[in-house]
């Protein structure tokens, strides 16, 4: 038998388990010879895949992970899917902190049993995941946007959730009444009531990660939310589209990206907007990563320090 004449088990790379082969008619000594030649990659114990399309997803965008993640969910038997971090992988979705690269992450109906569950560098989750929670992404099952993004709004910092969620909302891959359906279906897991804040808080409108992060700091230091992504201007005329914009106050802060000021012309434009947004009478208030990273106290004092000044202004112009 030739690996195009070997049984289709439906799974990415075409994963197929020792008792598939054996029911395909693979003999133990045809398996030995299969895998000397490389037709067959042993991905651990039981567990086998066709050299071609392994080869092929390596190539792919979701690399390894994906076949490390589509290896776990076939060890861990019937019902598993892959979940939390690497099924936010397989969706695409930013993460704030890197998974672990030895270990990923299933979840599996309580009770389940098999033979495979304690294979190495898999965290098994034992969860009831009713259909709706359940999808396929490139032959993997795992869970859905939604249901991933409120088991790691569960069992993350509130900050990683919330990047995750904004995230997902940004991309349209999945609503805020499917994430609260989700909440309402698990009403007593442990961390759901951290899940309902992010969601509560989540928000479409935040266009990046570090957007995000700068929320959850505002809130936390305790700044009225801002309005996302206003556009403000003057004399009928808008003069800008500003990531953060408090109206009450008058003030207007900015989320630099890393390449934002590197072609000369982009930051030309850039100091002529926030002139005439001066101009216009708003305070103006930018911050890049690295000072939010290194000293978000900062940050913060530069934004109430604005208010401030913004009610000065106030008060002579009234």
């Amino acid at each position: 038998m030739t690996t195009n004449e070997l049984p289709d088990s439906g799974r990415l790379a075409g994963i197929l388990t020792t008792a598939e082969l054996a029911r395909a008619g693979i003999t133990r000594s045809h398996l030995r010879i299969l895998t000397g030649r490389g037709a067959l990659v042993p991905l651990g114990r039981g567990l086998y895949a066709k050299a071609h399309l392994v080869s092929r997803l390596n190539s792919a965008k979701a690399g390894p992970p994906a076949l490390r993640l589509a290896a776990a969910v076939a060890a861990a038997g019937p019902g598993a899917v892959g979940s939390h971090q690497h099924a936010a992988l397989i969706h695409g979705l930013p993460l704030l902190t890197r998974p672990r690269t030895d270990l990923v992450d299933v979840t599996r109906p309580p009770g389940t049993s098999t033979s495979h569950s304690a294979r190495p560098g898999t965290r098994v989750h034992a969860a009831t995941i009713p259909a709706g929670h359940r999808t396929v992404v490139s032959g993997i099952p795992v869970t859905t946007v939604a249901r991933t993004v409120i088991d790691l709004a569960r069992t993350t910092p509130v900050r990683d959730g919330v990047v995750t969620a904004d995230s997902a909302l940004h991309a349209k891959k999945t609503t805020k009444t499917e994430l609260y359906a989700v909440i309402d279906a698990c009403p007593r897991w442990p961390g759901i009531a951290r899940a309902r804040r992010v969601t509560d808080f989540s928000d479409g409108l935040a266009e990046s990660p570090f957007e995000s992060i700068a929320r959850v700091a505002f809130h936390d230091a305790g700044l009225p939310p801002p309005q996302l992504q206003a556009e403000v201007g003057g004399d009928g005329r808008v003069i800008a589209r500003v990531d953060f914009y408090w109206p009450a106050h008058a003030t207007i802060a900015e989320a630099d990206g890393a390449g934002k000021y590197q072609d000369p012309g982009v930051a030309r434009r850039q100091l002529q907007r926030d002139a005439e947004l001066r101009a216009a009478g708003f305070q103006v208030v930018h911050f890049n990563w690295q000072e939010f990273h290194i000293s978000p106290d900062q940050v913060i004092q530069a934004i109430t320090a604005a208010f401030a000044q913004a009610a000065r202004l106030a008060r002579i112009s009234g």
